[in-house]
């Protein structure tokens, strides 16, 4: 069981059928015998290779639309059976059970099939039933028998093959079967998500899976191992993103991507141009400008020192400018839909810096469920894509924000979405001047984007914080008014918030007295 085992005869059943002519002529050459189901016998003999029908070896023609095809002692005997029992052998040779050494088969697509929009009655025919089960029994029986289910493992297969004589070694089956039953369970996965998705049912177990994209270095620090999978849902972003350059990304450079992109999306191109600063996955500054060099250097003047390092993402295509102007400083990557010639050619001379372009734009509005692990679980919830609209807001104080605050303020709120919570953002002509994230005490988050503000302002020889005629956001409501009054003091005149708190009356009535516009949303916007 655990030496090498002979290959002479294998099952072929593939709907992905590329690579599948040149695998089989190879197997052929090294007089494996070939059974075959369908279209997949029918491309094997139009190059002229000998292969003999599953149906002539179960007794029985496919039926049922090709339903009912492999399910049959004489297919599953011939994958489960242990060739070192006596019992199995006496059995295969009693019912005429020939041994199946090899098992190739990839599955019907499903996960494109759902993803391409298909009705409840397509998708439905697009889930494989004798696929999955023939996976399972050569998998179990990896003792004797090799599985192989993705195209990639062909060259694997028959370089092991010539290694060993025609055999395959016992940990390469191993490997294989892994592989099979990983792609399995993620099958299993993506028809049990579509199907609660599509009932709008929880389910009683909630299954997750991935494909490897890219085993990292390491993960947040380096003696942490650590892999990246994407999900197969095929949103814009760091999971679909092309890299033209620079280093591989780490865990860390994965993270704060996505979070980049996750911010940025929420400035639609069309809308004009965008600019957001990632650091430890929180914005540092972000702006939305009549040019994408515009926006960058407004996002970049918020908080010049955390920008080094970072990750900036915009929502326009890169041109030549606003590559020069990123390149003033280090940056750790650069994602945005797409980059023009200038700029790819400006950031080749900056061979760390890794640039990424999505090809699409993410939809903001798009609902998908995110995850998250705990110690003994996994919490499961909707991804917050909620957006406040203008008539939505209601105005609590005796002053009515002005348009520019107004315009501000939703600007502020759509930006401390993506901030850590406690979060507190100052916004002045669509740009942020002061973030404060991640804090305890919200009313320290206030006091910290207002220090951040007054440090930057010195630093650029200003004589008034950045702070002065600034709106604010708070993702939740203040608790106290000392949040507020410290926004006041740093030069606020217009906040937004989503009340709520028992104290709504105190806090309203602090920023009457400061001749503050307040407007509450309804809603909050916690991030941790």
């Amino acid at each position: 069981m655990t030496g090498l085992a002979p290959l002479k005869r294998a099952l072929i059943s593939v709907s992905d059928k590329s690579g599948l002519l040149d695998l089989a002529q190879a197997l052929a050459v090294r007089d494996v015998k070939l059974l075959s189901t369908g279209g997949s016998a029918k491309a094997m003999r139009d190059v002229g290779l000998e292969v003999t029908d599953v149906a002539s070896v179960t007794g029985f023609p496919e039926m049922m639309d090709g339903r009912v095809k492999t399910l049959h002692p004489n297919i599953h005997g011939g994958l489960l059976a242990l060739r070192d029992n006596p019992d199995h052998v006496n059995a295969m040779q009693d019912y005429g059970i020939v041994e199946i050494d090899l098992l190739v088969v990839n599955l019907y697509p499903f996960e494109q099939t759902i993803a391409n929009g298909a009705d409840y009655v397509t998708a439905i025919e697009n889930i494989d039933i004798g696929g999955p089960a023939m996976i399972r029994a050569a998998a179990k029986n990896h003792g004797f028998v090799s599985v192989v289910t993705d195209p990639q493992d062909y060259k694997a297969l028959l370089t092991e093959l010539d290694e060993n004589e025609g055999c395959t070694n016992y940990a390469f089956r191993q490997k294989l079967a892994l592989t099979a039953y990983s792609r399995t369970a993620a099958y299993d996965v993506a028809v049990s998500n579509w199907m609660g998705k599509t009932l709008g049912v929880t389910p009683r177990r909630k299954a997750v899976a991935g494909k490897l994209a890219q085993k990292l270095r390491y993960g947040e620090n380096p003696h942490q191992s650590a892999a990246f999978y994407t999900d197969g849902q095929n949103r814009p972003g760091v999971a679909t993103a092309v890299q033209h350059q620079g280093k591989e990304l780490s865990y860390n450079n994965i993270n704060d991507t996505d979070a980049a992109v996750e911010l940025i999306a929420e400035f639609h191109p069309e809308k004009g141009p965008a600019c957001a600063i990632i650091k430890h996955a929180n914005p540092c500054g972000v702006s939305h400008g009549a040019t994408l060099k515009g926006a960058y250097e407004a996002a970049f003047q918020c908080d010049q020192t955390s920008a080094f390092g970072g990750i900036v993402a915009l929502n326009q295509t890169l041109d030549g400018s606003t590559a020069e102007e990123i390149c003033k400083i280090f940056t750790e990557v650069v994602i945005a839909p797409d980059a023009d010639e200038d700029a790819r050619a400006i950031f080749s001379q900056k061979k760390n810096l890794r640039l990424l372009t999505m090809g699409a734009f993410p939809d903001v509005n798009t609902p998908y469920q995110t995850i998250r692990q705990v110690s003994g679980g996994y919490l499961v919830q909707d991804k917050d894509v909620r957006q406040i609209l203008p008539d939505e807001l209601k105005v609590v104080t005796k002053r009515a924000p002005t348009a520019q605050e107004l315009t501000d303020m939703l600007f502020a709120w759509k930006v401390a979405k993506h901030v850590k919570s406690n979060a507190i953002v100052y916004v002045k002509d669509s740009a942020t001047v002061g973030i404060g994230a991640g804090q305890m005490s919200r009313v320290d988050s206030t006091r910290i984007a207002a220090r951040k503000a007054i440090d930057m302002a010195e630093f650029l020889g200003l004589s008034a914080p950045l702070t002065q005629g600034s709106v604010v956001a708070s993702d939740a409501f203040f608790p106290f008014a000392d949040g507020l009054i410290t926004a006041a003091e740093a030069g606020a005149t217009a906040l937004i918030q989503p009340g709520g708190s028992m104290r709504d009356e105190e806090v309203i009535a602090a920023a009457d007295a400061a001749g503050l516009a307040m407007v509450f949303t309804g809603m909050r916007h916690f991030r941790h």
